[in-house]
């Protein structure tokens, strides 16, 4: 396994030079930096903010220490070719739509896909072919496509040409990927995986699979969300034949920053050889926080978690363990309300709140005294909730009940207009307008607007959600398309 650290080495090197730097940053290794930041950050950082020198390569043309620490990645983790991303996952994903689609190409993928997938459909000018995502409506939370799902939009859509799956969903739920790589390679067809949540998959047993070892073409990981690089900084991994490496080189010049952060850069090295070195006893340790966080959660009277079916279910193949989701609704709480008090009583941070639950993450960095706060939070918490308060949710209405007036990308440059809420109906959208909880893009910009989404983003807002994506998060006026 790799155990050097070409871009560390070389970045601490340059940052101890002794110079008279005449280019940019303008901060000239700290020098021009405000005195608070360097109250807050130290000066160190600052020696390393350089830009492309001679010796630190360059990230669309890499040669020498960025090429070998990419090379690094993808025998780490498991890919034919890694590069590495300064602008996230987000642009990742945009770049592998851009490399598998072209203007009017069909791509099929679920409909609780993350919002860079919607700016890659704009970009790209492709026709996306949604699947509504299996939901449970007890945690509300949607999960994963099935395989029949993929094989009948597939079986409907011949001309398709590449999938897209979230690979786990933000709660840590993995769908049958095995299954459904098998349905999109029967089609010659690339299955591109966000696996933003599942960087660390590969290094222990006890996790979910890769993406990358189930088959999948394209994955992209936000090594910053649970690994240990700074955050904005991800990878892109590609394996086999179907997607060319070229169209890769040249979407990500159309997605990434030509002033890539080294400090980004190596921070995805030092994590490489960390997860290298110290993948398995690092998530070893995790895990077993995170069953120490299950096991007496769950001894708390009426506290619900997040657990693996005893037998796969539809969009529920496997759990991460170490993402936890706590129900609150059934004491009485939102887990907006919940998530306030954690935060103002006993200053414990939950990732995502949701109507009914709350999501945590267990990573590599949290300690044996965080999980002991995070349980005697929860004990007091219950104690004082009031539970004879029922909370009720609104019928998610069914998803892409037609297909798109117009593509993502006609709807963006479409002239709109701005119109009272209650007079949307029946209009094409120009917003995409995804309320929270239950996190899904409830209309897309192109689609048509019926009675049944108002009432549900109505009913979402009353009981204390958040609309996400329209101009107006009051919802009094919605951006609709002069069509």
């Amino acid at each position: 396994m790799p155990e050097n650290l070409p871009l560390v080495n070389i970045l601490q090197q340059l940052a101890q030079r002794n110079e008279s730097p005449f280019y940019a940053p303008g901060h000239k290794k700290g020098k021009g930096i405000s005195t608070k930041l360097i109250e807050l950050l130290g000066e160190q950082v600052f020696r390393a903010d350089l830009p492309e020198l001679p010796e630190l390569d360059n990230l669309f043309a890499p040669e020498s220490v960025i090429k070998k620490a990419q090379d690094l990645a993808a025998a780490t983790f498991k890919a034919q070719q890694s590069w590495f991303l300064v602008n996230g996952s987000s642009c990742g994903l945009i770049a592998a739509i851009l490399a598998t689609c072209k203007p009017g190409d069909k791509i099929v993928l679920p409909r609780n896909s993350h919002q860079s997938v919607f700016s890659g459909l704009i970009l790209s000018g492709a026709m996306p072919v949604f699947l509504e995502p299996e939901y449970d409506s007890y945690w509300d939370l949607s999960y994963c496509f099935t395989p029949a799902a993929l094989a009948l939009a597939l079986q409907e859509h011949p001309d398709a040409r590449a999938v897209l799956v979230t690979y786990p969903t933000y709660q840590g739920v993995t769908g049958n990927l095995g299954e459904i790589e098998k349905i999109t390679h029967l089609r010659k067809i690339p299955l591109i995986v966000d696996q933003a949540h599942g960087a660390h998959f590969a290094f222990h047993g006890e996790l979910p699979d890769c993406a990358l070892s189930l088959g999948a073409d394209l994955v992209i990981q936000s090594t910053h969300k649970v690994l240990g690089s700074l955050t904005q900084s991800s990878m892109l991994h590609l394996q086999g034949n179907i997607v060319d490496p070229d169209r890769i080189n040249r979407s990500l010049q159309l997605v990434q920053s030509t002033s890539a952060s080294y400090l980004l850069l190596a921070s995805l090295d030092a994590a490489t050889a960390q997860m290298a070195q110290e993948g398995y006893s690092l998530l070893e340790r995790t895990l077993n926080l995170a069953k120490s966080a299950r096991a007496q959660l769950k001894s708390i009277e009426q506290l619900v978690i997040l657990e693996q079916p005893l037998e796969p279910r539809e969009g529920f193949q496997s759990l991460d363990l170490t993402r936890l989701s706590v129900r609150t609704s059934q004491f009485g709480l939102t887990g907006f309300e919940a998530d306030q008090w954690l935060r103002q009583k006993r200053n414990i941070v939950a990732e995502l709140p949701n109507l009914h639950n709350l999501t945590f993450m267990i990573t590599i960095g949290n300690l044996d005294q965080d999980i002991s706060n995070l349980v005697e939070a929860f004990g007091l918490l219950v104690q004082q909730a009031d539970k004879s308060i029922a909370i009720a949710l609104p019928l998610l209405p069914t998803l892409a009940q037609e297909p798109l007036y117009i593509s993502p990308r006609e709807a963006f440059f479409c002239s709109n207009e701005t119109i009272a809420y209650s007079s949307a109906i029946g209009r094409i959208s120009g917003d995409l307008i995804c309320p929270y909880p239950p996190g899904i893009p409830l209309i897309m910009p192109g689609e048509r607007i019926t009675q049944a989404h108002l009432e549900y983003l109505t009913a979402i807002v009353n009981q204390g959600g958040i609309i996400t994506g329209c101009q107006d998060s009051s919802l009094e006026t919605l951006k609709v398309l002069l069509i």
